[in-house]
């Protein structure tokens, strides 16, 4: 029998937090997002106070700091440095891996054939990240991706167990999905769930029996393949490498309230170059960029949501270029009178660096194409050495969009963060 094995990292982000803090094992915890506005992760402990997902901060900050609770500010130099070291531990134990996101990885078991070797992997692979790392994980194991979900799901809620769950046996998968609500299955979201309920399918197990003619007529291939993996025949496979970026978005929630352009400029380059910065990286050039700025939602006066693009005659990847669109897009969307909480910039329309398509009407310089592309790596390199080149329209002492006031050590990427003993 084939095995696939989801590995999920337990709130990961509550988690980075105790790696370097023993002290705070057991005590609950929460993560807010930029500027210290909404909780974005939470431990066992304040999801058992009652502590939801995305609550603004303020209103319950009280009464759970009253209770003993932990907050932290995100660190996410941190959580991604702790998630690589993860990730790096699963790629040396299989061939294949699939990394899902930040905290989870599928992995291909596919030199385990056996139910009960498949287990005994994922408590060693569950021992070492927890010994290595420091993060405890849960690790489902299951013929399909969508059943390893399952699997996961039932470790994670399994008291007293070893955070490893192994679904083989047709009889035990049966026995599960008759106890997880359709709702709970990995690819059906809150209004497919509705829908199926109408037609008489609460549990994952009622999914599973549904007719597979039924379902690609009334809904989409997508659950089909959902009900065929929930019977054990595999059809979404291990994708172990990903596919580029479409689009580069870099935004902000700001601290207080801007309504003057002047002030809101600084802050759309500061975007505008970390966009560049990320296009570079993934190798690509961008044929538009897009500048969005918003009103708090909450706010009872008028408000206004702008947003507008500058196309370029061909695929750019220089910071300067990106600025100057950015600039132009922004002097169209803003409108004075509005106090705006966020803003953003927006990359998209890619294309490879090597593949450029000119403009019919305004010929290309391909020498000075060349040369922005060589000082473009040369100020990519120097900023990533801790030496900061910072551009005109940039103004890195003045207004900044980040509130972090809670922000804990960056314990495994900064020197100067190194945890010390007395």
């Amino acid at each position: 029998m084939k095995f696939l094995a989801l590995v999920d990292c337990d709130n990961f982000y509550a988690s980075c937090e105790r790696v370097f803090r023993p002290d705070l094992r057991k005590k609950p915890i929460v993560v807010l997002s930029n500027n210290d506005g909404c909780v974005i992760a939470r431990s066992k402990e304040a999801k058992a106070m009652g502590i939801k997902m995305g609550i603004p901060w303020f209103k319950v900050k009280n009464a759970y700091l009253a209770q003993g609770g932990k907050v932290f500010s995100s660190n996410f130099a941190l959580y991604g440095d702790l998630s690589k070291r993860v990730m790096n531990i699963l790629d040396g134990m299989v061939k294949r891996m699939e990394v899902y996101s930040i905290d989870e990885a599928f992995l291909d078991l596919q030199h385990i054939q056996q139910p009960n070797q498949a287990y005994e992997f994922g408590v060693y692979c569950r021992n070492t990240i927890r010994q290595w790392v420091g993060i405890p994980v849960r690790i489902g194991i299951a013929p399909t991706k969508t059943l390893a979900k399952v699997a996961s799901h039932v470790a994670k809620n399994k008291r007293g167990g070893a955070g490893v769950c192994c679904l083989s046996s047709k009889k035990d998968i049966v026995h599960i999905l008759k106890a997880i609500s359709v709702n709970e299955v990995w690819g059906v979201g809150h209004r497919l769930s509705k829908q199926l309920n109408q037609l008489g399918t609460y549990s994952a197990y009622d999914l599973m029996q549904m007719d597979i003619r039924l379902i690609r007529k009334k809904f989409s291939v997508v659950l089909e393949r959902t009900v065929r993996e929930l019977r054990g025949e595999s059809c979404i496979q291990i994708e172990d490498h990903s596919d580029p970026k479409k689009q580069i978005v870099v935004s902000r929630s700001f601290r207080g309230r801007i309504d003057n352009l002047d002030l809101l400029k600084p802050l759309i380059s500061n975007f505008a170059v970390r966009a560049g910065e990320k296009l570079r990286h993934e190798k690509q050039k961008c044929s538009q960029v897009s500048v969005f700025i918003a009103t708090s939602r909450f706010q009872k006066t008028s408000q206004h949501r702008g947003f507008n693009s500058f196309h370029f005659p061909y695929p750019i990847d220089d910071t300067r270029s990106i600025l100057m669109g950015a600039n132009k897009a922004l002097n169209k969307t803003f409108k004075n009178g509005y106090p705006y909480a966020k803003a953003g910039i927006l990359l998209s329309h890619f294309s490879h660096p090597t593949f450029i398509q000119q403009s019919l009407f305004k010929a290309a310089d391909h020498e000075h194409l060349k040369q922005d592309t060589h000082l473009m790596q040369t100020i990519d390199s120097l900023n990533s050495n801790q030496t900061q080149i910072y551009y005109a329209s940039q103004d890195p002492a003045g207004l900044s969009p980040i509130q972090k006031q809670m922000v804990s050590p960056k314990y495994t990427t900064n020197w100067w963060d190194l945890p010390q003993t007395k």
